[in-house]
């Protein structure tokens, strides 16, 4: 038997999304899937959250034969669904690092995005404590996927960026197995 079938076995794939906060975005953003061929297996939408650029993330898991995922991709771009991820193998890996500092008025959009296009990297969460208000010091953990191996280069990036912010970095942090 040959192999030929494999390109028409349907197979998982995840899908990050921004979206805007307004009626029909998501309805919009599955359409896209739907009509070249996905089928959805689930689809994770935190409105109550807010991405670095306030926006809001939706996770999609589908799953379709390979030759049919990149017609998705394109669909969902061509419909103006910002795709931040598409596929489980682009960043395999996570660090969670700590900024300190006058993290918001050193622009922290700015530095997100500098982080961003320093490493090959994507900022999946950003959690902001700023007890002083926004002129005192302040801290962001900052949790970054990046490509399989690739967690030393972004976390350089973000040092230099940090040090070009004059803001300290605690890094890389590490969540205790069992702990709440």
């Amino acid at each position: 038997m040959s192999d030929d079938t494999s390109a028409t076995d349907p197979r998982a794939y995840t899908v990050r999304l921004e979206l805007v906060d307004e009626p029909g975005e998501l309805l919009g953003a599955l359409e896209p899937i739907a009509a070249n061929g996905g089928n959805l297996l689930s689809v994770f939408h935190e409105r109550g959250s807010l991405t670095p650029r306030g926006h809001i993330p939706v996770e999609v898991d589908l799953e379709c034969p390979p030759d049919r995922f990149d017609a998705i991709v394109s669909g969902l771009r061509e419909a103006g669904v910002n795709v931040i991820q598409a596929g489980a193998e682009r960043y395999g890996e996570q660090v969670t690092v700590l900024l300190v500092g006058d993290v918001i008025e050193s622009d922290l959009s700015d530095t997100l995005s500098s982080i961003e296009s320093k490493a090959d990297a994507s900022v999946s969460d950003v959690s902001l404590s700023a007890p002083g208000g926004t002129s005192e010091v302040a801290s962001a953990r900052l949790r970054l996927a990046a490509e399989t191996g690739a967690t030393g280069e972004v976390v350089g990036a973000v040092r230099e960026v940090a040090d070009r912010k004059e803001l300290r970095v605690v890094e890389p942090l590490t969540e205790l197995e069992g702990s709440a």
